[in-house]
């Protein structure tokens, strides 16, 4: 049995919908770019008065440009669109236990500004106090407007709200249980504002600008401080009831003889300690990329036992989610990443284990301490040009 998971992302007509058929045309203009009203009319299901309307609407507010006249065929040329790379802008911060990390990324995903700054403690004020300054500075050094944000994305460790799992609280923000954060960095920065768990920034900026650029349905498993994992089903992110899915850090596996969460075994935190234990500090991805380098013993030992408990997570993640693929990536050094992923040994009873396919089962992602920010940022431009599917009647 074959089944064809394709999707036609179909526009309406009505005016409630207005936001939704401004989506479908932007993202069939990124996809197909440069297209012409006809054809965007023909892909959306859209009448081609409607995309004239939508087409001139978002060229006057400088998300579309023109981008020259088709002359093929008969009759007159015909007006092409492209989207305008620097026509909007999104903020992305991610949000550590010891630093704050913001990227400014335009449409096309490409990143015009960046910036890590430490904090001397997670709490809300002096998180979004530092918000703030990262988005004025990031304006001033771009020489931006801030009405050419389309909205600040800001990524944090998850989980969120009370929940039944236990912590050391390495990973965790102090004293935001009963703070609404979107209510609070929207106040704080005056723009929209999406709040995700730092693995799902992390996967939709894969797609915007990695290496899940042409893929539907993937799984990106994130190394913060501790671990998480975001999906991303049929082009949606799967964000759960409470914003927690993907909370794989917790998930029980074994290493050896022992038994225990994820995250005690293959994350930023079990590095540190492992490391510690050998009289090493790092602090840094810079550190643990120079302490590869150098053929640390006990960085590769970790890298050992860190690779059978994660291959175990990946296996289940495969038959969960059916993945075209699944992206490693986060806060560690590419070339660290790249020894982890040599290491694996995938359950061979898995969905994913296919003779047909064109992609390894695991890949690496963008990595680098950047990939939660500029995911931050992802969110934003990806709720503007990607449409929600509707139903019709």
């Amino acid at each position: 049995m074959k089944l064809d998971r394709s999707r036609r992302i179909i526009g309406s007509n009505a005016e409630r919908t207005r936001l939704h058929n401004r989506q479908v045309v932007l993202g069939l203009v990124r996809r197909h770019q440069p297209v012409g009203r006809a054809a965007i009319a023909r892909l959306s299901g859209l009448s081609t008065q409607a995309v004239s309307n939508i087409t001139a609407e978002l060229t006057e507010e400088a998300f579309l440009i023109v981008a020259g006249r088709d002359v093929k065929g008969r009759g007159l040329p015909v007006v092409q669109y492209t989207l305008n790379r620097d026509g909007a802008f999104a903020l992305g911060i991610e949000v550590r236990p010891d630093a704050m990390f913001a990227a400014l990324v335009n449409l096309a995903g490409e990143t015009r500004f960046t910036r890590r700054i430490s904090l001397p403690s997670s709490t809300p004020k002096i998180v979004s106090d530092h918000a703030l300054e990262l988005k004025l500075e990031a304006l001033q050094e771009t020489g931006l407007q801030a009405s050419q944000l389309l909205g600040a994305g800001i990524v944090m460790p998850g989980p969120f709200g009370q929940i039944g799992l236990d912590d050391d609280g390495q990973s965790e923000l102090s004293g935001w249980d009963e703070i609404d954060p979107v209510a609070l960095f929207e106040e704080v920065l005056g723009t929209n504002v999406v709040v995700e768990n730092d693995a799902t920034g992390a996967a939709v900026a894969e797609r915007i600008s990695g290496v899940a650029q042409n893929l539907k349905s993937y799984c990106f498993i994130y190394f913060g401080a501790g671990l998480g994992l975001g999906v991303v089903a049929d082009g949606e992110v799967m964000r759960g009831a409470y914003g927690n899915a993907g909370e794989i850090g917790h998930v029980i596996v074994q290493s050896g003889k022992a038994h225990g969460r994820l995250e005690n075994f293959a994350s930023r935190i079990a590095i540190r300690d492992q490391l510690a234990a050998a009289g090493l500090t790092v602090e840094t991805v810079n550190d643990l990329n120079r302490l590869h380098g150098e053929g640390n013993s006990h960085l590769l030992d970790w890298v050992q036992k860190a690779a059978p408990p994660l291959s175990q997570a990946i296996g289940m993640v495969e038959n969960l989610f059916d993945p075209e693929a699944v992206i490693l990536g986060g806060a560690l050094p590419d070339a660290l990443l790249d020894a982890l992923i040599a290491e694996l040994e995938l359950p061979d009873a898995s969905v994913s284990r296919r003779q047909d396919r064109t992609l390894p089962r695991v890949l690496r992602g963008a990595s680098g301490r950047m990939t939660a920010a500029l995911g931050g940022a992802a969110l934003v431009i990806h709720d503007a040009l990607t449409p929600r599917i509707v139903a019709h009647n």
